[in-house]
């Protein structure tokens, strides 16, 4: 089965990112502990200041579907609430090759 890859885009308040991202880093240290989940990144975005990525790396679906049900994923998405401004934004990849990967 083939590796599986999540960018995802969230739209945070207007100046709330610096605070948004306090809050988001307590969960990338829980993907850790994820046998799973390979890479699990947090971005800036360069241009948008309100605007920051989550970049996921799974083993395999069944790694991603863990992790999105997980309890902790569900704390987490509740935890942005205050901050995030409309849906956030999945876009779901197959990785096809190249380094890192």
């Amino acid at each position: 089965m083939s590796k599986v890859a999540v960018a995802v885009k969230l739209r945070i308040k207007a100046g709330q990112r610096d605070a948004a991202t306090e809050v988001i880093k307590p969960f990338l240290a829980v993907s850790e502990g994820e046998v799973g989940t390979l890479t699990y990144i947090l971005h800036h975005d360069a241009l948008d200041a309100d605007v920051v990525w989550l970049y996921e790396l799974y083993a395999d679906q069944e790694a991603s579907q863990a992790h999105m049900g997980s309890d902790a994923f569900k704390a987490f998405a509740k935890s942005l609430g205050d901050f995030v401004e409309g849906a956030p934004e999945f876009n779901f990849l197959t990785p096809i090759g190249g380094k890192g990967l």
